[in-house]
């Protein structure tokens, strides 16, 4: 471990500087969810594709209706069905005056019409008062032809959605950078793409080390704890956009640590270690990969460092095998790899999405507290806090041991006292990290 005692910027920027974004591929919209998008896409086929009503009524001509009433309505002759999916009404009919095709929501307008009428504005050719729905076609076909009243006028263009009044032929439709959510996924169905050229989403690998480690529902015997580090920074890294693989707990055992890693760089773009990075003569991160880097692979290797900042001084950076898969070693502290995650390993995985926002948000914020908050000289402290947007404060929640992962999971912001604070009175103003 180097002597040198690095920043949390300086930490940071080295592994920025080494993260790149992930090569781009095409792929069918079901797997690009999740992804960003590498290049604009461009719409080539309006949406809506022809005008289309949007409502189940009736397709009408402006002047056949004006001044409907339920005393006075306007008597119409009912030429045809319209459903949605079909070409128009059979046989190329236009609708004529004094006529009206029944018509669903979604069907192409025919011919001559220039509104719809809701089918609750008519009697729904029943010949009794305003009507409450359609009869399906198959239990009353003979509902396409006859008569209906019609009850209200309607203006030009009424129920009707116009060609292109979505989203028309050149228009652009997402931009390069948009993660692929589930609306962007309809929109790219609806123009017509069946693919995407993006950035996948980065394999992120987590293992969490040491003997004591059990698994969640084994039974504890002395001296061991449950593992949960694993679990919440996988939990983290699919919630910064990744795919995340968790691996069992490795044993204090250098050898079987690395060969861990070994197995796992065949399906990771990002290594993440928890514990084991420390001065302690069980720390196995250290002890197997201090020497990763040798003659056989150029340009790798793992640095150790203490960073100014609490809780996380313990932190390790590097890459490891022949694809140099950056890896990321956090202390094993529950408070502290989730800090180090949301300061170091977050925006990786977001820098090899390609995403231009690596960060979460920043706010001012006061401090609520009923005495001042003590801070080393010359580290960056994080705390764990609750922010109140409407009033503009943050509170502390619990203390700032490393260990208190029940405090962590009331949170949702980071408090930041800078390198240079050691006391921050009641009502200081102060940067927050929003995790929400």
């Amino acid at each position: 471990m180097s002597s040198t005692i690095w920043s949390v910027d300086e930490h940071l920027d080295d592994i920025l500087a080494t993260v790149r974004p992930l090569e781009p591929i095409e792929l069918q919209l079901p797997d690009a969810q999740g992804c960003v998008l590498v290049k604009d896409v461009v719409v080539e086929v309006a949406l809506p594709p022809f005008d289309n009503s949007s409502m189940d009524g009736y397709a009408v001509r402006i002047a056949d209706v004006e001044g409907a009433s339920e005393e006075f309505p306007a008597v119409l002759t009912v030429i045809g069905d319209v459903a949605a999916g079909s070409a128009g009404l059979a046989d190329g009919q236009v609708v004529g005056p004094g006529q009206a095709a029944r018509i669903m929501t979604g069907a192409p307008l025919p011919a001559g019409a220039e509104a719809v009428v809701p089918v609750e504005w008519t009697d729904g050719g029943t010949g009794e008062g305003p009507a409450a729905t359609m009869r399906a076609h198959s239990d009353a076909p003979e509902g396409a032809t006859g008569e209906v009243r019609v009850h209200r006028s309607v203006e030009a263009g009424a129920h009707v959605r116009e060609r292109g009044s979505d989203v028309k032929p050149g228009d652009l439709a997402l931009r390069a950078g948009s993660i692929v959510g589930p609306p962007q996924i309809g929109l790219l169905a609806a123009i017509g793409c069946a693919t995407v050229v993006v950035r996948p989403r980065p394999r992120v690998v987590v293992l969490s080390t040491g003997s004591e480690l059990v698994q969640p529902g084994e039974e504890l015997t002395g001296g061991q704890i449950y593992d949960s580090n694993s679990f919440a920074l996988t939990a983290a890294a699919r919630d910064a956009g990744a795919i995340a693989y968790r691996v069992g707990a490795v044993t204090d055992d250098a050898e079987t640590l690395r060969a861990t890693i070994e197995d796992q760089l065949i399906r990771a773009d990002v290594i993440v270690t928890t514990g084991g990075v420390s001065v302690g003569a069980y720390d196995v991160v250290k002890e197997a990969l201090s020497s990763v880097g040798d003659e056989d692979e150029p340009g790798s290797g793992i640095d150790f460092r203490k960073l100014a900042m609490q809780p996380g001084k313990p932190q390790g950076f590097g890459s490891i095998g022949p694809d140099h898969t950056p890896l990321l070693a956090l202390p094993g502290n529950p408070v502290s790899s989730y800090v180090s995650f949301e300061l170091f390993v977050r925006p990786a995985i977001r820098a090899l999405m390609g995403l231009p926002d690596l960060h979460r948000p920043t706010v001012r914020a006061l401090l609520s507290v009923d005495k001042a908050l003590t801070s080393p000289a010359g580290r960056r402290q994080f705390l764990r806090g609750t922010y109140d947007e409407e009033a503009g404060t943050v509170a502390p929640v619990g203390g700032s041991g490393s260990h208190l992962i029940a405090a962590l999971a009331q949170a949702d912001a980071l408090i930041v006292l800078p390198e240079d604070t050691t006391s921050a009175e009641p009502g200081t103003e102060t940067d927050v990290i929003l995790l929400r």
